[in-house]
């Protein structure tokens, strides 16, 4: 009886035949190159890029980033300008990170209002003294706990692994911090793409045709490898728009060629828009078409004068607590598919409001200060703001 080990198959294919067989097993996979300011995400590996904006990022279904082939169309009431900011915010990362960048209705000067990147290398010491404050307040079992918290509020960096012979791994910046009160420089070269609009006298033409054609041309002219970002500031507003902009058959005509052009090329174009709401409310049946035809609809709602005064001189604000300075509203969020969300989906549906400062957007949730006699309350807001919640009171130590 012959004996012979199991292990070992019976014939083996030749060795030209292995590119061609699909169930032969690979002997090395080199790494799927990644395009610089990309990452896929986290629930089903699309790449997705950064807006700009960590708390943003961190509220878009999960994916940790804003996913490529998708639109969000950002609403704002009032006659503030805080979706500029994040505009800018998205405009200056995709310049910094070698995107190419296309600015629709607007010239050369809103590319130089774009802000610098913030340098934080004097405050760099006085941050890692405060780390080192809050890691011996945790215990040492809870301290991973606060890990994926904290990167909502800061940078996200992504590891990416070098080619290179002696370069063993590299650190790649996902979102970098900026400053509005600095100015980026912009690179040599057409780093951004400045689309005018045509304003149509004789012909009935959309004024939006010429901007799809750009777009399209861009795509196809440039390298796979290039992410583009396209940037449409104060939508269908009097100043930039012809009349016949407002038009249904022309605007919702330009959204559906836009929808058709991100998903042609799913993993190389982004879109952002703003919309005034105080031109064209939520309750106009355009703007609820205009919503459908966007991938994600946020809404910006500022505070009043008076109102964000009240909260500023609340009794249970603190001095480096940061005010809120309206209300955010998640209307629609881009791939929330059948395989659900995850992240900062769960807080979705609690209040959340945005704050605006010189370094940064910030979105998160939103509570009412405490009562101007609710000392237990207003001892609770500061200690929350300290970062020392977890601290035990004056009465709880007396034995």
């Amino acid at each position: 009886m012959a004996f012979r080990k199991r292990n070992i198959a019976l014939s083996r294919a030749p060795a030209d035949s292995d590119a061609s067989n699909p169930i032969a097993t690979p002997t090395h996979h080199s790494p799927v190159p990644t395009s610089p300011g990309t990452r896929p995400s986290p629930i089903d590996g699309r790449p997705t890029t950064s807006t700009g904006t960590p708390s943003l990022d961190s509220i878009l279904a999960g994916h940790a980033g804003f996913p490529l082939g998708t639109s969000i169309l950002i609403e704002e009431s009032g006659t503030t300008d805080y979706a500029g900011a994040l505009l800018r915010f998205y405009a200056a990362e995709g310049v910094v990170q070698g995107h190419k960048v296309h600015v629709v209705g607007t010239g050369e000067v809103w590319g130089r209002e774009l802000p610098g990147k913030s340098e934080e290398r004097g405050n760099s010491a006085r941050k890692e003294g405060k780390e080192r404050a809050e890691k011996m307040k945790i215990a040492w079992r809870y301290e991973g706990l606060g890990q994926f918290e904290s990167s909502r509020a800061s940078p996200s960096v992504s590891q990416t692994t070098g080619q290179g012979d002696g370069v063993a791994e590299e650190r790649q910046v996902f979102c970098h911090t900026f400053d509005l009160a600095k100015r980026l420089t912009l690179p040599v070269g057409t780093a951004i793409t400045y689309i005018p609009i045509t304003h149509p006298t004789t012909s009935p033409s959309s004024p939006f045709s010429p901007i799809l054609q750009n777009v399209q041309q861009q795509l196809s002219s440039s390298p796979p490898q290039t992410i583009h970002r396209l940037v449409i500031p104060s939508l269908l507003s009097p100043a930039l728009y012809p009349s016949s902009a407002s038009r249904p058959s022309a605007i919702l005509q330009f959204l559906h060629g836009l929808r058709a052009l991100l998903r042609q090329y799913p993993t190389r174009l982004t879109a952002l828009l703003t919309l005034p709401l105080t031109l064209y409310p939520r309750s106009a049946g355009l703007v609820r078409w205009m919503e459908i035809l966007s991938d994600g609809v946020f809404e910006l709602s500022p505070f009043p004068y008076s109102h964000a005064q009240a909260l500023a001189q609340s009794a249970g604000t603190t001095k480096d607590e940061e005010r809120p300075q309206g209300m955010f509203a998640v209307h629609k969020l881009p791939i929330f598919h059948e395989k659900g969300g995850g992240g900062g989906a769960e807080d979705l549906g609690e209040d959340m409001a945005f704050t605006l400062s010189r370094r940064k957007f910030v979105v998160a949730k939103f509570s009412l200060p405490p009562l101007e006699g609710d000392t237990e309350a207003q001892e609770q807001a500061v200690r929350e703001a300290a970062g020392g919640s977890a601290m035990p009171r004056k009465e709880e130590l007396e034995f």
